[in-house]
């Protein structure tokens, strides 16, 4: 196992974010409504305003101008924010604010004007201008700083974008880099910075504790499957704080196995373990804050790959629950694994199960790739995070948990099959696999995520995103602070 998965980046948060007390000077940027006239925005002079309204700025969503100064330099940058709900992909407008960290000119700046959520703005700045530069031979030009609004948390910031970058950075790495051992590796650099504790099983050892599903799934790559197992409590915390437990799914490349996926199909499957990473990002981002609750994460690391030892369509596997399941295809292989996870998680009855995979092509295309599909047990749970979602820009979109679909799992040799024989409803047979091995959890929820922006956005460039963190960070902080 590499002690450390990644070099150095060339930038670190730190590099585009700035304490609210830097005394350098800092260039203004004013942000501006769609019903909002030029005349309006404080600060500027005629000359600059005359400038503005001959160029026919508005305030129209994702409109910006650098407004010249009298001596050549930028006097200030204008940002239109639409009507105050444009953002990306949708909800606040502050999100909006990332594009400017892509594309502005290096130097300090400073928000000119008051925003009702300066806290999401400095990490819709901290996002946008997030790059994967691991593979370029130059360094790039170096990025635009914003220093902070008054009052914002300046640590809190910086670590919950340092924990967004890191799951991006997981999830842009080929697989060439990335197998379990550095996927482990990764999550052992987490636990180490915030003394949490880690263990893992390797190998054969999986079978000899009852881990078949993880083993059988990873046993014909020469890069040794395994479960990774982190627990954390904040230091002084109290003893009977919510436990809550993460399962991510770290299938760090998919074939398809025997039922091989065409080469089209094969192209991001590098994205495989983005549920892995955002499950890393959201602990790595509870530690950070120091959350009062008992933290257990979970990752069944392994690859997905052909050999002569490969699972075959048709096999019966063991699961540690003790239920067997009959394999309809081995590139349904990450909910195999999350069943393992999943098992041992629901030994200790957590407060709160949550499991994070890239798991169907039918969550999908029902809902694209912004949207991440969500399924739980817990109606008021479920309100709540959507609210909670759209207010950080970061949203999901739930689908039941139809207990009429249980019936297509049904095997006729086993206790259950890995597929359906219907082609509807992948999603939710999916999740409804998935649930059949929580029966002790009080409150669960498992997010089926796409993990990658397909296109540049404010709020990041094309590539990974640890979907779901943040949205579930937000929640579960306004939960504990109630």
């Amino acid at each position: 196992m590499t002690e450390t998965p990644f070099p150095a980046r060339t930038h670190a948060p730190a590099d585009v974010l700035a304490p609210h007390d830097t005394a350098d000077a800092s260039t203004p940027i004013w942000l501006v409504s769609d019903t909002q006239p030029i005349s309006s925005i404080p600060d500027l002079d005629e000359t600059a305003r005359q400038w503005l309204e001959e160029t026919r700025f508005t305030g129209a969503p994702r409109k910006q101008a650098i407004v010249p100064g009298p001596t050549g330099k930028p006097a200030g940058v204008v940002l239109g924010l639409g009507n105050g709900s444009a953002g990306d992909p949708s909800g606040p407008s502050e999100t909006l604010i990332g594009q400017l960290a892509a594309s502005l000119p290096s130097g300090l700046y400073h928000l000119a004007s008051e925003t009702p959520n300066a806290a999401l703005a400095a990490i819709a700045w901290g996002l946008g201008a997030y790059r994967f530069r691991r593979y370029k031979s130059a360094a790039g030009d170096t990025p635009p700083r914003l220093k902070l609004p008054a009052g914002v948390d300046y640590q809190s910031i910086l670590s919950q974008v340092s924990a967004v970058w890191s799951g991006r950075d997981l999830i842009n790495t080929p697989a060439s880099d990335l197998g379990p051992a550095e996927l482990e590796a990764a999550a052992t650099l987490v636990a180490r910075d915030h003394g949490a504790s880690i263990s893992t099983v390797v190998g054969d050892d999986l079978l000899d504790q009852g881990y078949r599903m993880i083993h059988a799934v990873g046993r014909a790559n020469p890069r040794a499957p395994r479960l990774i197992d982190v627990r954390w409590q904040k230091p002084g915390g109290r003893a009977d704080a919510p436990r809550i437990t993460l399962v991510g799914k770290g299938i760090t490349f998919d074939t398809g196995g025997l039922d091989i996926k065409p080469a089209s199909g094969m192209l991001l499957m590098k994205k495989d373990m983005g549920g892995a990473a955002a499950a890393l990002t959201l602990a790595e981002m509870i530690m950070s804050l120091g959350l009062d609750v008992r933290l257990r994460l979970l990752i069944a690391a392994a690859e997905n790959s052909i050999a002569g030892d490969a699972f075959r369509p048709g096999d019966i596997l063991t699961s540690r629950a003790g239920h067997t399941v009959e394999i309809g295809n081995t590139d349904a292989e990450g909910r195999l694994v999350l069943a393992d996870a999943l098992s041992l998680a629901d030994e200790e009855a957590p407060d709160t199960l949550l499991v994070f995979a890239t798991l169907t092509g039918a969550a999908r295309v029902a809902l694209g790739p912004d949207l991440p599909a969500f399924f739980t047990n817990d109606d008021a749970f479920a309100a709540a995070l959507v609210e909670e979602a759209e207010k950080v820009g970061d949203p999901v979109w739930r689908l039941p948990l139809w207990p009429g679909y249980d019936r297509h799992l049904d095997s006729d040799i086993a206790d259950l099959r890995n597929v359906s024989d219907s082609p509807f409803a992948g999603a939710v047979t999916a999740a409804l696999f998935l649930k059949r091995f929580v029966s002790n959890a009080r409150r669960f929820a498992h997010f089926d995520l796409y993990g990658w922006r397909p296109a540049a956005r404010p709020l990041g460039p094309k590539g990974g995103e640890p979907q779901t963190a943040r949205a579930i960070l937000s929640l579960l902080t306004k939960e504990l602070t109630v």
